[in-house]
């Protein structure tokens, strides 16, 4: 059945990206401010390339994820996740499946190409990439998909960014991207809280799971204000320039969707129906802000 554009592109979920794409652009703002102590000469090109490559690798793992989450009745009628489209049989899974596994071809290419002119360190990078967006739907049901969002939604899309704009493994860029990563987690945690009940009918085990209701609560509290400990940790350490520390002005953002998250209940997952949309806003604006602040310290 022919489907309009607005559908395939609403089954990417695209209101998510921010959790992909943050990290390269925050990355290409820190190799702006650092360029001139670079071995090699920042290809800005390359850099927009990672950006497409990002956004096809997080579509793909949304499109393949919403697929087994659906075959394994995770996501059902009455709950909140996924982009709908197979609870309301708008699309079958095969077709889900299959689109998923198209955008993630592609990006195998993207990396393929950009190995031939950067360097084999990326096969790597790359290949943590795809194994974790394909297997995430595994490490999500063991409680690991927490651990496996920090490390590519943050780190390694910061590394890889770095590496095929310099052909440089710059270690720093593990820390830059830290405080992202920690924001990114929350926007799955802040699913995976709203959906303990629902989950554990479908017998899986995310981290909300583990350390329940309350513990879920702080640990959304440590990821959310300790995104700003770590960027205070790198002004402290001479990484960036002090005018970053104006992210801290961000802060009441954070506030309001910790406010909201202390609200949880597992008898009404609806109280934070929107968390996740809140939190990925969060990213935005502090990874964006961050980034602005980079490119304007150069000049000063």
């Amino acid at each position: 059945m022919k489907q309009p554009i607005k559908n395939w592109i609403i089954a990417t979920r695209p209101w998510s990206f921010p959790a992909s794409t943050m990290p390269v652009v925050l990355t290409m703002s820190y190799l702006f401010l650092k360029q001139e102590s670079l071995l090699h000469e920042v290809n800005w090109w390359f850099g927009i390339v990672s950006l497409i490559g990002v956004v096809f690798t997080q579509a793909a793992g949304n499109l393949i994820s919403d697929y087994f989450d659906f075959k394994n009745q995770i996501d059902r009628k009455e709950s909140f996740g996924s982009s709908r489209m197979l609870i309301e049989e708008i699309f079958k899974p095969k077709t889900i499946l299959t689109f998923g596994l198209v955008l993630l071809a592609i990006v195998i290419l993207i990396g393929l190409t950009l190995t031939i002119y950067t360097g084999n360190e990326l096969i790597w990078i790359g290949l943590i990439g795809v194994l974790g967006t394909y297997f995430y739907y595994v490490f999500k049901s063991i409680a690991l998909g927490d651990l496996l969002i920090f490390i590519i939604y943050g780190p390694l899309i910061g590394m890889g960014t770095a590496f095929v704009m310099t052909t440089e493994l710059l270690w720093e860029v593990l820390l830059l991207n830290v405080p992202v990563a920690m924001l990114v987690v929350n926007i799955l945690h802040a699913n995976n809280t709203r959906d303990i009940k629902h989950d554990a009918m479908a017998n899986i085990k995310t981290q909300a799971m583990m350390l329940g209701i309350k513990g879920a609560k702080i640990h959304y509290v440590v990821l959310a204000l300790g995104a700003y400990i770590v960027l205070i940790i790198m002004n402290a350490l001479g990484m960036v320039h002090p005018l970053t520390l104006l992210v801290l002005l961000t802060i009441p953002i954070a506030l309001k969707n910790i406010r909201v998250m202390m609200q949880a209940d597992i008898e009404k997952p609806e109280i934070i129906k929107d968390l996740d949309a809140m939190s990925a806003q969060l990213v935005m604006i502090f990874s964006l802000l961050f980034s602005v602040l980079n490119f304007i310290s150069k000049a000063l």
